[in-house]
């Protein structure tokens, strides 16, 4: 099925559309590089002190992370298969909600994060509720790894995957920074790059890709994309038998109005 390059995102069944995907989700999407994190928390108070809503968690990726660094984090996330699928942590409680109604209360928060889940949410509603959420003094962090297409495996993954997924419109439109940088909500927004490299064997480069939601499972597109990612792994593998997914990880951080 062919969908308009400009449909929102946010239109296309957000709630459920990973549902079917979650053993490939857990299994093979990649964290975040240390230093994202480190920015993300630089200037806050010490991680201990701080409660954290990390919105969109999905399988808690995100939420561990922070959690190791002693964050107390309410994972909000709307899909049961995702939230049922989480590794648990100590400092993660997950909770069912959307990024437009996280049922949290106002201003109980020290810092929003969002890890590759903006792009979902509808934007306007998104980010007056992670205002009245955050205290006056905290501060929201979005955050994106993007496929370095400098690299030449990452480049030609980004190929495949998106002829497989018949150029389905959030291949092109992962990084949805517009609706921060226009908002009323909040303000000094600014962006950091890291790099990061995912390490995958040919199960997990497989697996990378058939955890994106927008990816047939079965069907002609489904072999080819299983038949050319088996070449892309033999071109490209060292002699531990692995390849690395490039990423240029974007963490933008805003700090919320002032009424």
């Amino acid at each position: 099925m062919t969908t308009n390059p400009e449909t929102p995102l946010h239109t296309l069944n957000p709630l459920t559309r990973f549902s079917d995907r979650v053993d490939d989700y857990v299994k093979y999407r990649p964290s975040y590089p240390a230093a994202a994190i480190d920015k993300i928390l630089e200037g806050l108070a010490p991680p201990s002190q701080l409660v954290a809503a990390d919105i969109g968690a999905g399988t808690g990726i995100s939420s561990r992370l922070l959690a190791e660094r002693g964050v107390s984090v309410i994972a909000i996330e709307p899909n049961t298969a995702m939230r049922e699928a989480a590794e648990p942590h100590p400092l993660v409680e997950f909770r069912d909600g959307t990024a437009e109604v996280t049922n949290l209360s106002d201003a109980s928060v020290d810092l929003v994060t969002c890890f590759q889940a903006f792009h979902w949410f509808n934007p306007e509603p998104t980010l007056s509720e992670f205002r009245r959420i955050l205290k006056p003094s905290g501060r929201l962090a979005v955050v994106w790894n993007n496929r370095d297409k400098e690299d030449a495996l990452t480049a030609e993954y980004n190929r495949l995957v998106r002829a497989a997924s018949n150029h389905h419109p959030a291949e092109s439109r992962m990084k949805t920074v517009e609706p921060l940088l226009g908002t009323k909500h909040f303000v000094n927004v600014r962006e950091y790059t890291f790099v990061y490299r995912h390490e995958l064997d040919l199960t997990g480069l497989i697996g990378r890709a058939t955890s994106a939601s927008y990816v047939p499972r079965a069907g002609e597109a489904y072999e080819q994309l299983i038949s050319s990612l088996q070449e892309l792994y033999q071109r490209f593998c060292d002699e531990r038998a692995f390849v690395y997914m490039v990423y240029r990880t974007s963490v933008h951080l805003a700090e919320p109005i002032k009424n």
